[in-house]
């Protein structure tokens, strides 16, 4: 049986009861077909998906925005050059930031922010 079969979203004649066997034709004992309703019927289907990043941090600790938009030196430039992205940048701890924050931070101090380890770049990019 396919899964067209089994869906009740089709008028379907349901067969007339002829429990009885006589031949008696009268108005009361005429089963007439019934028709069974529709439950509901699809007019309009619209598909909505929610998707994230695979990363346990989503933002960057020291600009505090999303890691996938711009850092605050990125955003002036985004509307106008659309050609250059702001890149995130991963630690071997596991932390993510903007590579542009990482950088200035590293000139300062050369640990992770967040957790004090010496930070090693593990991955950069979007």
């Amino acid at each position: 049986m396919s899964e067209v079969d089994q869906m009740d979203v089709d008028v379907e004649a349901i067969p007339p009861n002829n429990s009885n066997s006589n031949n008696n034709n009268n108005d009361s004992t005429v089963a007439h077909p019934q028709t069974k309703k529709k439950k509901f019927e699809i007019k309009k289907w619209t598909a909505v998906a929610f998707w994230s990043w695979d990363i346990a941090v989503d933002n960057c600790a020291i600009c505090r925005n999303h890691i996938m938009e711009p850092c605050i030196e990125c955003q002036p430039m985004a509307i106008s050059d659309t050609e250059t992205e702001c890149v995130a940048a991963w630690g071997t701890c596991g932390h993510a930031f903007h590579l542009h924050c990482i950088s200035k931070w590293i000139k300062t101090r050369d640990a992770c922010p967040l957790d004090n380890q010496r930070w090693q770049l593990a991955k950069c990019g979007k």
